[in-house]
């Protein structure tokens, strides 16, 4: 059939490619395809970027429902239902969150008051040089050094406010979106019910049995990175918080509880987002005046040795198989498009990307021409003159 199929349009080619070129014959059906094909693209393009927020809210919704599903799947047997299982994970969820809130709530709200109040003061201490003067005399510093580095301090004063306001207004970007929070677990509850419906009902689309294995293939393979990758990821990232808050507060590290949920929350950025949390915590500390400096550095390489080459092989294995490099390349360009979010979902978003490339490389049908070779790639056309 598909030899048959292949010979046909080979001959169609060959009467189309005997016709006058396009001077003397105002209508090419090659390009008439071409455009067509290439306007549909374009307009996929643009839709994705008219929408783009509604497609993240959408997106987070996907990976906080890859969260939740191994609980409603062990939960869906003993309860005898689906929407049962459901039903119990938000609860169990909601009582999680409920106990969390009347233990560290409190601690954080007192804490970020506090540092609201105190951090213009600190970053005007910082660019004129007194933070450094005292930094220098705790850690001995020789008075050229403090000169120096004061010196350097107050001619780029400026430069660094406008870097410390654009930093806070990065961080606060999200806070415009506070409202996602109800949102995304009302869409989380029809991805849980309903998901794999979805997804053959998407698969149903293919145009023969091929396609539609490479479809199948395609949302199997993503199904296994992405819930491999969001519960490896929030599980490094519960360990950070927990780890950075507890140290920190032993330690005697000003706003612990704020720079431990902070340092947890960039976990979610891969190879970028620890770099930012260690940078921010130690940076704070030194405006805060904070005596052991020395200490809170030792700590911070420590942990960041003991995720990266301890926890992170363990818990994640190789979910991504994507080169470390790629990963900041992604994480730097989504945060440059998107913002915080966009950072967020960049690495997730390019892993996707390779596995489709991955699929429509190995998976493709083998298509016969007009003269019996044999090729792999994407299914022919039907019949001339169609857009794909």
């Amino acid at each position: 059939m598909r030899a048959n199929r292949g010979i046909v349009e080979g001959n169609g080619l060959e009467r189309e490619s005997a016709r006058s070129p396009f001077p003397l014959r105002l209508w090419h059906w090659t390009t008439a395809r071409v455009l067509y094909t290439a306007t549909i693209y374009l307009l996929i393009l643009y839709f994705f970027r008219a929408a783009r927020e509604t497609l993240t809210l959408f997106l987070f919704a996907i990976l906080f429902a890859y969260f939740l599903l191994p609980v409603v799947n062990r939960l869906e047997r003993p309860l005898k239902g689906r929407g049962k299982a459901i039903a119990a994970t938000y609860l169990l969820l909601a009582l999680v969150l409920t106990a969390l809130g009347f233990l560290v709530v409190p601690k954080i709200t007192d804490e970020a008051r506090s540092l609201a109040a105190s951090l213009p003061s600190l970053v005007n201490r910082l660019a004129s040089g007194e933070l450094i003067q005292t930094f220098g005399r705790n850690h001995g510093w020789s008075a050229t050094r403090v000169g120096q580095v004061q010196g350097f301090l107050v001619v780029h004063k400026d430069d660094i406010l406008d870097y410390g306001r654009s930093f806070a207004s990065k961080l606060a970007a999200p806070v415009s979106h506070i409202w996602w929070l109800i949102l995304i677990p009302i869409l989380t509850l029809f991805f849980l019910k309903q998901g794999q419906q979805m997804a053959g009902d998407i698969a149903s689309f293919a145009s023969d049995a091929d396609d539609r294995r490479v479809v199948d293939g395609l949302f199997a393979d993503v199904n296994v990175m992405l819930g491999s990758y969001i519960r490896s990821q929030i599980l490094l990232a519960g360990l950070t918080l927990i780890a950075y808050t507890l140290v920190l507060s032993l330690m005697r590290v000003p706003y612990a509880f704020i720079l431990g949920p902070l340092a947890g929350f960039l976990e979610f950025i891969p190879v970028v987002g620890p770099a930012v949390a260690a940078v921010s915590v130690f940076g704070l500390a030194v405006l805060s005046g904070y005596s052991h400096a020395g200490w809170l550095v030792l700590f911070l390489g420590m942990w960041r040795l003991i995720q990266d080459y301890v926890n992170a092989p363990r818990i994640m294995g190789k979910s991504l198989e994507i080169d470390p490099l790629v990963q900041i390349f992604a994480v730097l360009a989504g945060g440059e498009v998107g913002g915080i979010v966009g950072a967020l979902i960049s690495v997730p978003v390019v892993a996707i990307l390779r596995i489709l490339w991955r699929r429509m490389h190995t998976d493709a049908p083998k298509q016969v021409t007009s003269d019996g070779e044999t090729f792999t790639g994407p299914a022919l056309p039907a019949k001339q003159g169609s857009a794909v």
